[in-house]
C-alpha cells in the first residue's frame, strides 16, 4: 500500500458519528474540497478527550486527517466559527439534510457548490423563529432549494424551465405531469377534466401532477405561495426516493416522534419534510 495522504485544516462539518471499538468513533465528515469522507477518531470516547466536544453536527470545523483507502484517520480538529444553533424543530431538518448526504454522496467526491449550499441552508435554519407564522414556509423553502442542489450534484438535475415534448417554456397556471425519468409534460384539458371528475391523486408511481408555477418557483428558489411548496414537496420526495431506496430516513422517524407545544396549524406545516 502507498503512503497515506495528509490533509491539513480543511473546512468541514460532522455529518454523523458512531462508536468504534472501545474508545473510538467512525465519523462521517463533509469537507469543502474533498466532499464526504469517513475517518476513525481514535480515543475520542475517553473521558479526557480534547476532540470529543468538537465532534458535533452543525459546528464549523477545520479538519486534519490521514487518508488511506475508504477510511482515514482523524489527526486534529479545530473550531472554525460559532456553531449553528437550531430550534428543536429546525434541528430535525438539519439532521435530515445530514442524513441525505450520508446516504447519497459518494466518498471523496468533491462538491464545492454543495458545500456552499449546505452553509446557506444551515444559516437559513438558524434564523428561524417559530413564533413567526412564516417560519414553517421559510423552512420548507430552504430544504427544497438544498434538495434541488443535491440532486444536481448527484447528476440528476430536474428540468424546471420547459416542457419536454414541445420544448416550450412552462406556463405558470398550466398543469403538468412530471415524469421522473423525463421531465414535465403538459396535461391537456380533457385529461384535467377527467382527473378532476374522478378526484385522482396528484401522485402516481413515478409521475407527479403539478403547476408550472411550482417548477418555476423551484428554479428561482423563491416560493410565493403554499401550493407551490406542497407540490414541490411531493416532487422532491419522489425524486429523492428513487436514489434512497426502500430504507426509511431516520430523521423522518425522529420528526414523527417530536412532541412540541405548537399549534395544530404549525404542527401540520412542519411535518412537510
Amino acid at each position: 500500500m502507498g503512503s497515506p495522504n495528509r490533509h491539513l485544516l480543511e473546512p468541514g462539518f460532522v455529518l454523523h458519528q458512531r462508536a468504534y471499538r472501545n474508545t473510538s468513533m467512525i465519523v462521517d465528515l463533509f469537507t469543502s474540497s474533498h466532499g464526504r469522507i469517513s475517518v476513525v477518531a481514535r480515543g475520542v470516547r475517553k473521558a479526557k478527550s480534547r476532540l470529543a466536544p468538537l465532534i458535533q453536527p452543525f459546528q464549523p470545523l477545520l479538519i486534519s486527517w490521514l487518508a488511506r483507502g475508504e477510511l482515514g484517520t482523524l489527526t486534529a480538529l479545530e473550531s472554525n466559527g460559532v456553531p449553528f444553533m437550531l430550534d428543536r424543530r429546525a434541528l430535525i431538518s438539519g439532521f435530515y439534510i445530514n442524513e441525505l448526504m450520508v446516504r447519497l454522496l459518494h466518498r471523496d467526491d468533491p462538491h464545492a457548490d454543495l458545500f456552499h449550499a449546505y452553509l446557506e441552508v444551515l444559516q437559513q435554519l438558524a434564523k428561524l423563529q417559530y413564533m413567526d407564522e412564516k417560519a414553517p414556509a421559510n423552512e420548507q423553502a430552504a430544504l427544497r432549494k438544498f434538495e434541488k442542489q443535491l440532486l444536481y450534484e448527484l447528476g440528476y438535475a430536474l428540468i424546471l424551465d420547459h416542457e419536454v415534448v414541445s420544448g416550450s417554456v412552462l406556463s405558470e397556471e398550466a398543469l403538468y405531469h412530471y415524469y421522473l425519468d423525463q421531465g414535465p409534460v403538459l396535461v391537456n384539458e380533457a385529461e384535467v377534466e377527467l382527473e378532476t371528475s374522478l378526484n385522482n391523486s396528484s401522485y402516481k408511481g413515478d409521475v407527479i401532477k403539478l403547476h408550472g408555477k411550482s417548477l418555476l418557483d423551484l428554479a428561482k428558489g423563491v416560493f410565493s405561495d403554499k401550493r407551490s411548496l406542497r407540490e414541490i414537496k411531493r416532487l422532491m420526495r419522489a425524486a429523492l426516493a428513487v436514489h434512497l431506496g426502500s430504507r426509511p430516513l431516520n430523521s423522518r422517524a425522529m420528526l414523527s416522534g417530536l412532541q412540541a407545544p405548537v399549534s395544530d396549524k404549525i404542527s401540520a406545516e412542519i411535518r412537510y419534510r
